[in-house]
This record gives C-alpha cells, structure tokens and sequence, in this order.
C-alpha cells in the first residue's frame, strides 16, 4: 500500500489548511464563547468544494475519493472541529446519503444546494430517550393516502436550527424493533416542525445544535428515502462513513493539540531552561505524537477500503473508537504541558479538551464501537 499522497490530495490537503487558516482560526475563540459559528461560513465551505466531495459532479459535487475528504475533515478538526461537524453531517451524513440511496427526483432537488451551501443538512436519529439504540425509536410516521403524517421529538441535532431539510428516521410499521424504520426527507419548514436550540454544552459550542419537535408533520409519500421499513439500513451505512468522519476530526484536534503543545514547551522557561528540554515533558509530546500518526493510518485504512469497494464498516468502528479516545488523550497531555495557562480559554487546549470529549459519545459511544467489534470478531449478530 503506497501512504504518499499524490498531487491531487495534496493540493486538495493545503486547500484545506489555507483555509481553515484565514476563515476559521482567527475567529474560533469569539465564536466558541458566542456558542455560534457565523452562518456564512457555510457558503464559503461550499464555493471551496468541501461539501460536495466524492459526490457527483453532475448534482453538483466536487468529486474526489474519500482519502481526500478525510484530509479536509482532519485540517476542519484542526481549527474548530464545531465547523467540522457543520460538513460532517450535512455532506457526510445526509447528501452522501441522498447521493447512495435517493431516486433521482430527490437527487435533483436537494444534492445541488447541500453540496454548494446554499441548503444544510441534519440528521435526526437521536432521541430523547434512544441514543445507541437506534431501532428503538418512538417518532411515527403513519402513512394517510399519499402522505406521511410525523409526531415525535429528536434532540440533539447538529445543524439542526440551520437545516433546510432533515434526514428522519421515524417508525413506520409495526414489525419490531429496527424492520419497522424507515427514513424520510422533510423539509425543514414544514409545518408543524419546531426547532429548539441547545445551549450550554461542554464542547462544540459554536455548532447548531436543537431539539426538533414534530406535531402532525405532513410529508408527501415521495419524501420516503429508500424503501419502507429499510430505514435503520439507511442510518447504519451512513454511520459507518460518518464514523471514518469523525476518526478524520479527531485526527485534526490530535495534531491541534500536539502543535499547541510543542510551540509552548519551546516558548516556555522552567528551572533555567525551556520545557522541551525537560523528559516527562517530551513523555507528553510523544505520546500525542504517536496517537496522531496511529489514529490517522487508521482512518485512512477505511478510506482505501471504501474507495476500493470493500468492506470497511468494522474497520470504520476501529478508527473511531481510537482516534476519539485519542484525542481526549492528546488534548488532556496538551493541557499537562500548558499547566494553568491550559486553563484559560485564550489558549486552544482547554477547548480541544471539551471538543474531544464528545467524540466518545457521538455517532456510536465508544462501548457501541467495542460491541460492534467484539461482534464481529465473534460471528455474533450485532443487532
């Protein structure tokens, strides 16, 4: 297997830095104490590519493999990885969604406008009372003629008070357990749908998250993604690319806080010298140095895999379950290295630690990602 990046995803990679580099990291501090990202920010992502690659050019895509989006996710994990779970999910978990299981009806009506930035996508999975399991859920969709008819309550949504349309999964039979899913585009001006936002969070801050709350929400029966009841299918395959998303971002906060924490063991003098220069320093720095470079070698394995047609959702589950407990690792050394001044929200590691710490819990906890595994390695069924 060859690990050198060829002209293409270099470019693509510095791209991606450049940016995150005049858009993102002059602002990251305002915006996380504002709890708000500026919402132009999402056109700009758009007019660069970053949220239509791997789809389609013909929708409106930018094309290029998944190794190349995962550069890009790791450079946005880098500078705030609130901007990252902006692409993340409108691209990586509902316009790639759309691109691998919509008719082409809804292909054309909503992959050109996610993927340039003018629509947002969200994702509503999680409820209030059902996080990991998923086949679980309690929002109906009851079919009436030609239409759907939505009630129940999803929460914590990223994007989800910016959303120009919500990926849904709602039960819709009553065959039991994930058979009696299935998945829905709504528009998020339909009526009926109220949208909540949720503030005071521990990390990701500045990211959009709501409460969606659906009473009587009418949705035409071509809003149906996929077939009935294949629902919780549809949620899974786009889990398991998110998941490798995820693993990208935790990649970037990771080598955030390794190049936070070296600049600062250089600058900073103990004991007649720099801090560099102390050993359990250099203890800290290289064990964030080697989680960087493992965490990244694993997510870019499921990368190659998806690019070459195989396999790759346990591989996928591997990544993320080590790239996030990585960063908290990474984060929390930065921090040692720091001391006090680690505390202080005018020096990145105290937020790289808060952002960190939610990617244990995300997309599937890190005990999912262990179940996931062990069930593989066992030929047990995991649901």
């Amino acid at each position: 297997m060859n690990l050198e990046l060829d002209a293409e995803q270099t470019a693509v990679r510095q791209l991606a830095r450049d940016f995150v580099d005049r858009e993102i990291a002059p602002h990251v501090v305002a915006w996380d104490r504002a709890e708000a990202v500026d919402r132009s920010l999402v056109k700009k992502l758009g007019e660069v590519g970053f949220l239509g690659l791997t789809v389609a050019e013909e929708y409106g895509g930018s094309g290029g493999d998944h190794l190349a989006y995962c550069l890009v996710t790791e450079e946005l994990g880098r500078g705030d990885s609130s901007v990252r779970g902006i692409v993340s999910v409108s691209l990586g978990l509902v316009a790639k969604t759309i691109a691998g299981w919509g008719d082409a009806e809804q292909k054309r009506r909503w992959l050109p406008g996610l993927t340039s930035g003018d629509l947002v996508g969200c994702f509503g999975l999680t409820e209030p009372g059902t996080g990991s399991d998923a086949g679980n859920l309690t929002t109906r969709a009851v079919r009436d003629g030609d239409t759907y008819v939505i009630n129940g309550t999803k929460t914590f949504i990223t994007n989800g008070t910016w959303a120009d349309v919500v990926l849904l999964f709602a039960r819709s039979t009553d065959a039991p357990g994930h058979q009696g899913v299935s998945a829905f585009l709504v528009p998020a001006d339909a009526p009926g749908l109220a949208r909540r936002p949720i503030h005071g969070k521990l990390g990701l801050r500045g990211q959009a998250t709501a409460e969606l709350a659906f009473e009587d929400v009418r949705v035409p029966a071509d809003a149906l993604l996929g077939t009935e009841g294949k629902g919780f299918s549809v949620a899974m395959s786009a889990l398991a690319k998110g998941r490798m998303s995820v693993a990208a971002g935790c990649v970037g906060i990771a080598r955030a806080a390794l190049d936070a924490a070296v600049r600062y063991a250089g600058e900073r003098e103990q004991f007649g010298k720099p801090i560099a220069r102390h050993q359990l320093v250099q203890e800290l720095l290289s064990d964030i140095a080697v989680d960087v470079d493992a965490a990244r070698l694993l997510t870019w394995r499921v990368a190659d895999l998806i690019d070459r047609g195989e396999p790759f959702a346990v591989e996928s589950s591997k990544a993320k379950l080590f790239a996030s407990e990585a960063a908290v690792r990474a984060a929390s050394n930065a921090l040692q290295v720091f001391g006090g001044y680690g505390y202080i929200d005018e020096y990145p590691v105290g937020k790289l630690l808060r952002d960190a710490r939610v990617m244990t819990l995300y997309e599937g906890t890190s005990q999912i990602q262990k179940l996931l595994i062990g069930r593989a390695l066992t030929g047990v069924s995991a649901f």
